[in-house]
């Protein structure tokens, strides 16, 4: 086997470029082969608690044979068509009708995508449709967050607050601008007098202000931050988000394509905070990463302008795989399982107990915060918790801690220095617990080694 694993490897180097390709992060890559609920198992027959359910996605756990019928029963009566205005198919009108129940009350109509990136572009340039359909050609800009992650298309990674996506591939798409996260852990409040959270939504305000509102089409962001770090906002940012974009006349984009289909304990993520978005994009839970499908949703008011323009100014938007037939089987499926399961209710409840076994990691010397909700978290390292410091860069502490929890039979990612964890909806609680005291002991080891 151990031939098989290196013959393999050497094909892989030779012939596939991987998602932030380099060689250096890629000389002994893990193989994997299969998974079982919350488990994988790499090409040496260890097994690994998926502590990110893959890449945020495998919501009802790995080896579920219904989806793979579901995607075989579809294939074997209409693999694929095209769903080009004019065509259209079953299990697409399906999946649309079954997310006007189950999404936000103002919004009832779909389009989908491939993925998230493909929502994000499919957002923004809907949101630049709606305002030149209305007369106001002008609004075109869209503001993002600082840590926010929208994609890696080029316009998607022009909205990606993370900077070290964009330098070998700028000039980034004019017309995106960021502002700082609402992070709570290391927000600066500028205006004491006001809530974190409130300031932290004003700095959309004073944004839209400075570049004039006729210029700004919409406002993107996470309900939760995810890539950046499982950032959760102050309970009253929302409101205060809302608020401004109805006075500016800005859209309101939820990027739901980690938050969406139950993470959070609640179908999306917003419905915490008790507001609705113009736009919703959603991909990775839908399908629970079986197959590849994300999409927006648009309220009735922009389905209204769309459906209400001259033919000659039609939404002249598309992809070959809008509507995919197999993929959109695939989703009714998934959303039927985590309906029956009851996993939007579990993730509420047993991720409760999850965020609370997990802040138990709080008194860590090394710990800085612990923040999640639901079944989405993340455990944050710093040198110095005190100032709040991290560890410089040359210590590695990144690559050292998913080493650490490899060991410890754990795979995850860490960003900034933060352990990022998601595990599968389906995720037992006796894992649960091994997933924290992993993290734990993963900590204990790194922060010893550092300090040596």
């Amino acid at each position: 086997m151990t031939e098989i694993i290196a013959e393999r490897t050497r094909a892989d180097q030779a012939h596939l470029i991987h998602p932030l390709h380099h060689p250096s992060a890629h000389q002994t890559p893990k193989i994997w082969v299969s998974g079982q609920g919350a488990l994988v198992r790499d090409a040496e027959g260890q097994d690994y608690i998926d502590g990110l359910s893959g890449l945020w996605n495998v919501h009802i756990g790995h080896g579920r044979h219904e989806l793979a019928q579901a995607a075989y029963d579809q294939m074997n009566i209409l693999a694929y068509n095209s769903s080009y205005a004019g065509s259209t198919n079953l299990p697409a009108i399906a999946l649309a009708e079954k997310l006007s129940a189950l999404t936000y009350p103002s919004i009832n109509t779909f389009f989908f995508t491939s993925g998230g990136a493909e929502a994000s572009e499919s957002s923004f340039k809907t949101a630049r449709f709606y305002w030149k359909a209305l007369g106001k050609p002008n609004k075109t800009k869209i503001i993002a967050r600082t840590r926010a992650y929208h994609g890696v298309t080029l316009a998607a990674m022009s909205a990606t607050g993370l900077a070290n996506f964009w330098p070998m591939f700028e000039p980034r798409v004019p017309g995106f601008l960021h502002i700082e996260s609402p992070y709570p852990y290391r927000f600066a409040n500028p205006t004491p007098e006001l809530s974190d959270g409130v300031a932290a939504a004003n700095l959309l305000e004073e944004a839209i202000l400075r570049e004039g509102a006729d210029t700004v089409a919409a406002f993107i962001a996470e309900p939760v931050q995810g890539a950046g770090g499982v950032i959760v906002p102050q309970d009253d940012y929302f409101a205060r988000i809302r608020e401004i974009c109805d006075k500016y006349e800005v859209l309101l984009i939820s990027d739901e394509v980690i938050t969406g289909f139950g993470r959070t304990g609640r179908w999306f993520g917003l419905e915490r905070y008790g507001i609705e978005p113009d736009i919703i994009q959603f991909a990775k839970g839908i399908t629970s990463g079986y197959i590849p499908l994300g999409g927006i949703g648009v309220s009735d008011t922009i389905r209204d302008v769309m459906n209400s323009v001259p033919p000659a100014q039609r939404w002249m938007h598309a992809f070959t795989y809008s509507g995919h037939p197999t993929c959109a089987a695939v989703a009714l499926r998934n959303i039927a399982i985590i309906e029956d399961e009851q996993l939007v209710e579990r993730a509420a409840e047993v991720g409760g107990r999850f965020q609370e076994r997990l802040r138990t990691l709080a008194s860590h010397p090394h710990v800085g915060d612990v923040r999640g909700i639901g079944m989405i978290a993340a455990v944050e390292v710093v040198a110095d918790k005190a100032s709040k410091q991290l560890f410089a860069p040359t210590a590695g502490v990144t690559q050292k801690l998913v080493d650490a929890m490899l060991e410890r039979g754990l795979f995850t990612r860490v960003v900034l220095d933060a352990v990022c964890l998601a595990p599968p909806l389906v995720t037992t609680e006796a894992q649960l617990d091994a997933i924290v005291e992993a993290v734990e002991s993963a900590i204990d080891s790194v922060v010893t080694e550092v300090a040596s």
